[in-house]
């Protein structure tokens, strides 16, 4: 059950309105980082989630990724504030053609959207819940969270550095720093699974678990405690990248009498043959009758 309160959660404060960066920051209200996407992980994530406190974990998180989204929307409202007026009243052609245009779709959200928040992300592409990744697993959910909460700050530290509108740095900073705050909760509450690595239940072959393959060679190849170290064989040997189960290799499968049959005929029938030469249509077209050189 939710109940709105008219009160944002963090105060938007733009001192001048400018549309492109209102495209910009949709990027964090219908984007694949955004705070629709967390919101609804985290809520679908947490009403299935079964541990009480990893429940209660991630349908606070949710909630609050919802405020987060209420910020953003508004501050993408209030920098298109003017434009809203000057598209809605008909302004004079040139200073609104000036106004909603500039290298980014800025115009496209002005035309299709009166200058309001648009579930999607910068480049005008519709939210999706393919952006929603959860598996129901929570040893993977939540490193899924941890990261999905880092790419989010990456993309509000960018916007930043884009703006240069001190009253909604202010408030990006804010949901930046939130990031942060989510990312150590998900990390402490993944870590607060004594059983968590590997993600799931069963156990990785032991042969291969510590083993890494060394599959591209040459120039820049590193060593580091990612392949080195007592845990690690490190395997640069071709020929013992190849079958490494000790089979030949080949891919087979054992066929009913009735499909061998049916295999071998549809072989016979689309067989090559290997000393035709035979006329093809780009030849045909080619000029003079031949292929260029």
């Amino acid at each position: 059950m939710f109940m709105h309160n008219k009160r944002l959660m963090y105060t938007v404060r733009v001192g001048t309105p400018d549309p492109r960066m209102a495209n910009l920051i949709l990027e964090q209200f219908g984007g694949a980082d955004g705070e629709l996407a967390a919101a609804m992980r985290y809520f679908t994530q947490g009403l299935g989630e079964i541990d009480p406190g990893r429940k209660d974990l991630l349908l606070d998180i949710a909630t609050e990724e919802l405020s987060h989204l209420e910020v953003v929307g508004s501050i993408v409202v209030m920098l298109n504030k003017g434009v809203k007026a000057q598209i809605n009243e008909g302004a004079e052609q040139a200073e609104l053609l000036a106004n909603i245009t500039g290298g980014t779709d800025s115009h496209t959200t002005a035309l299709l959207y009166g200058g309001g928040p648009s579930l999607t992300n910068s480049a005008g592409v519709p939210w999706t819940a393919a952006y929603v990744d959860s598996r129901g697993e929570p040893s993977a959910d939540f490193r899924s969270n941890i990261a999905a909460e880092a790419r989010a700050k990456i993309i509000y530290e960018r916007l930043i550095n884009l703006c240069d509108d001190p009253g909604v740095n202010d408030a990006l900073g804010f949901l930046m720093t939130r990031e942060i705050a989510h990312q150590k909760s998900f990390e402490k509450a993944l870590y607060a699974m004594e059983a968590n690595f590997p993600p799931g239940k069963l156990p990785g072959q032991k042969e291969f678990t510590n083993t890494y393959f060394n599959m591209s060679q040459g120039e820049g190849d590193m060593r580091g405690p990612w392949n080195q170290g007592e845990q690690w064989e490190f395997v640069e040997d071709r020929e013992r990248q190849a079958a490494v189960d000790g089979g030949d290799g080949s891919a087979t499968v054992k066929l009913s009498r009735k499909d061998q049959s049916l295999e071998k005929k549809l072989a016979q029938r689309t067989a090559s043959d290997p000393d035709s030469d035979p006329t093809t249509g780009a030849e045909l077209g080619a000029a003079g009758g031949e292929m260029p050189d």
